[in-house]
Formats: C-alpha cells, sequence, structure tokens
C-alpha cells in the first residue's frame, strides 16, 4: 500500500487485496484530500473492492439512459403522426430523464474513476437544486400524462378541447415553475447554514438530508419547509395519478372487447410500476426526519430514482407501443434526421386529423352507430385514444 502512495494522494487500489483496514485507510485518506470550504462525497468509497463493478454497472446504465431518451426526442421529433399531446410529454419526460442523469451520474463515474472526492460547497448546492428540480418535474408530468390518458380514455368526446396545444403548453410550463419555486426556496435556506462539523458526505451526491444531518445551524424551519413542499410536489400528484388511473380501469371494465381490456391493463400496469417504484423510493427517503435517516438505506434508494427508473422510461413508456416502434424503424432509415427535427418542431396536432383506422382495427367499437350517436366521430376519437396503446 505504502509504494502505491505518492505525494500524499492515493493511487487506485488494488481491490482484490483490498482488508477492511484498508479500507477504513483509504477512507480517511480521501477525508484529508479536502479543504474547509469543499464537501467529500464518500458514497462507496467505504468498499473500494466494489467500485470497478459499480464503475461498469453504472457506466452502462448513464449510456442506455442517455442513448435511449434521446432517440425517443428525435423519434417523436421526426415523425409527423407523433405530434399529439401524449407524445409530447413523453418527449418532454424523455428530456428530463435526461438532465436528470446528467446531473448525478458524471460525478459518481469521475469520484470512482479518479478517487478524489471533493466536491465544493457552491458545485454541491447547484448540484442539490438541478437534481431537485428535475425530480420535481418527473413527479408533476407522471401526473399530467396521467391525467391526460384519463381524458383520452374516459372523455374521448372532449379530449380534442381539452387537451389543446396551449393547455398542454400551460401544464408544462406550470410544472416548470413551480419545480423552480419549490427547489430555489429549499436551496437559498440551504446556502445559509453552516456546517461547523464534519464535512463527509454518506453519499454519492449532493442530497437534501444528508447535508442537513452535517448542518450545525437550526434546520426546525427547513425541516416543516421540506415536509410541506414534499406533501404538496408528492401526495397531490401521486393522489392525481391513482385517481385517473382508477377512472381508467373503472371505464376499461365496461368495454365489450377482450383485446382493447388486455391492452390498456397492460400498459397501465407498466406505468403504474414505474410510478410505484419512483413515488416509493422518494417516500422512503424524504418522509421521515433527519435524526432518522439511515446512508445505506439511502443511496440504494437513491439508485433507483436516479438511475433505474430513468433508464426504464424508454422501454416501459416508449419501446412496447406499436407508433413509437414504428417512428424508431423510420428514423434508422431517414438519410437527414437532423433537417427533419429542425424543420418539424413539436405541433400538437387534433385528433381529428389522423388517418381512420384500417379493417379490424375497431371491432370492439362497431356497433356505435347503434348506440344513437355520431359513428364518424366517436369512432374516430375512441380509435385515437385505443391506439397509444398498440
Amino acid at each position: 500500500m505504502s509504494s502505491q502512495r505518492v505525494s500524499g494522494r492515493a493511487n487506485p487500489i488494488s481491490f482484490l487485496e483490498v482488508s477492511e483496514t484498508e479500507a477504513g485507510q483509504h477512507v480517511q485518506e480521501i477525508r484529508n484530500q479536502t479543504s474547509v470550504s469543499d464537501f467529500l462525497l464518500l458514497g462507496f468509497s467505504a468498499h473500494p473492492e466494489r467500485q470497478p463493478l459499480l464503475f461498469g454497472l453504472f457506466l452502462g446504465m448513464y449510456l442506455v439512459t442517455v442513448l435511449g431518451n434521446l432517440l425517443i426526442i428525435m423519434a417523436i421529433g421526426s415523425d409527423q403522426h407523433l405530434h399529439t399531446p401524449m407524445y409530447f410529454f413523453l418527449a418532454n419526460l424523455s428530456f428530463i430523464d435526461t438532465c436528470f442523469t446528467c446531473t448525478i451520474v458524471p460525478k459518481v463515474l469521475a469520484n470512482i474513476l479518479t478517487q478524489r472526492h471533493a466536491i465544493s460547497h457552491t458545485g454541491c448546492l447547484v448540484q442539490m437544486y438541478f437534481f431537485m428540480v428535475l425530480a420535481l418535474l418527473d413527479d408533476f408530468l407522471l401526473a399530467v400524462m396521467a391525467y391526460d390518458r384519463y381524458v383520452a380514455i374516459c372523455l374521448p368526446l372532449h379530449y380534442t378541447t381539452i387537451m389543446c396545444p396551449q393547455r398542454c403548453l400551460l401544464l408544462v410550463a406550470a410544472s416548470w415553475l413551480c419545480s423552480h419555486l419549490l427547489a430555489s426556496s429549499l436551496t437559498l435556506l440551504m446556502s445559509q447554514f453552516s456546517f461547523c462539523a464534519s464535512h463527509a458526505i454518506p453519499h454519492f451526491f449532493c442530497d437534501l438530508l444528508p447535508l442537513l444531518k452535517l448542518a450545525c445551524s437550526d434546520t426546525h424551519f427547513f425541516q416543516v419547509l421540506m415536509f410541506a413542499e414534499a406533501a404538496l410536489s408528492g401526495v397531490v400528484p401521486l393522489t392525481c395519478v391513482l385517481v385517473s388511473y382508477a377512472h381508467i380501469i373503472h371505464t376499461v371494465l365496461r368495454v365489450p372487447s377482450a383485446g382493447g381490456k388486455h391492452k390498456v391493463f397492460s400498459t397501465c400496469g407498466s406505468h403504474l410500476s414505474v410510478v410505484t417504484l419512483f413515488y416509493g423510493t422518494l417516500f422512503l427517503v424524504y418522509f421521515q426526519p433527519s435524526s432518522t435517516y439511515s446512508a445505506e438505506i439511502g443511496m440504494v434508494a437513491s439508485v433507483i430514482y436516479t438511475m433505474v427508473t430513468p433508464m426504464l422510461n424508454p422501454f416501459i413508456y416508449s419501446l412496447r407501443n406499436r407508433d413509437m416502434k414504428g417512428a424508431l424503424g423510420k428514423l434508422g432509415e431517414r438519410e437527414d434526421i437532423l433537417h427533419s427535427i429542425m424543420g418539424t418542431g413539436f405541433q400538437l396536432e387534433k385528433y381529428d386529423s389522423m388517418v381512420e383506422p384500417g379493417p379490424g382495427q375497431d371491432q370492439g367499437y362497431e356497433d356505435a352507430s347503434k348506440q344513437h350517436v355520431t359513428p364518424g366521430k366517436t369512432r374516430k376519437a375512441i380509435w385515437s385514444s385505443e391506439r397509444s396503446y398498440h
């Protein structure tokens, strides 16, 4: 070990021969690298023998997340048939997930690779701010997408009026505004705290609760505000998601087509699994007093909602969708992909302009004319909401 240290800095350790004592010495050396104005991100540093495996795992997840979400954005932007509210929200979700991952994972990979875990006080607050903004955006956008599906399935005749382009843009803009306001208030309060004890954060990024445990200022008001914002940004959107899907399930149960039921229930199950994974881990970390916070549980839960969930979203929300598969196939065949993306933009078209379904695609609703409703508009509205799940 002594021969591997140069100028007081630890070179990469032989992970196959390290002992628990050496691991403790390695952590102590990392602590000695920081200045008074820096923080140390000690997540995963206590087990250096696992770091090569973690580096490969996190790098693979990062690449899949970024490439998958960028492909989704390009496919939606280049396919005129996908310029609808549902895919508009999906493109926003993919963009947010990409930024969310880029806020956390590159710093984690750099720390593992270089074994230098210091981050400046300003850099820590900036990372915490963008983490909160993007996590809150995920919360709000999941609720908006659930509401969009509720209107498409339960109120198909009013879908064009309710989910007009102006309202879609307003919902996304309101989500961005609320996220920045909520994150700014907590970040400004955190910047006023003094950290007179240890500056070592037992986490792999600058999260709220680990930083809060290091503060020697009075944090009572901060904790009250944090729980209030967590309720506003967590419980309210989650309630919207659950209520929307409850109405969807109730409506689908009355559909005579067994195939239609299976498709909608399958998609709803996928969406709800992501919602459960995302909200469950967030609640596990943030709906507890800072005095009972567990660094180990916090790191495991954080890996799920910062790396696993953004990586799964492109598969769950898009790759099981027949229209998205077709758009991705066309994207690979186009010679002028960049020109088509720059030229088309995101225009939210009305479902009335969609092509009528082919024979056999709306068999579950062939008796619409017998129910004293306008067959053309009803069949077109129901089919447009149904086709999203193919």
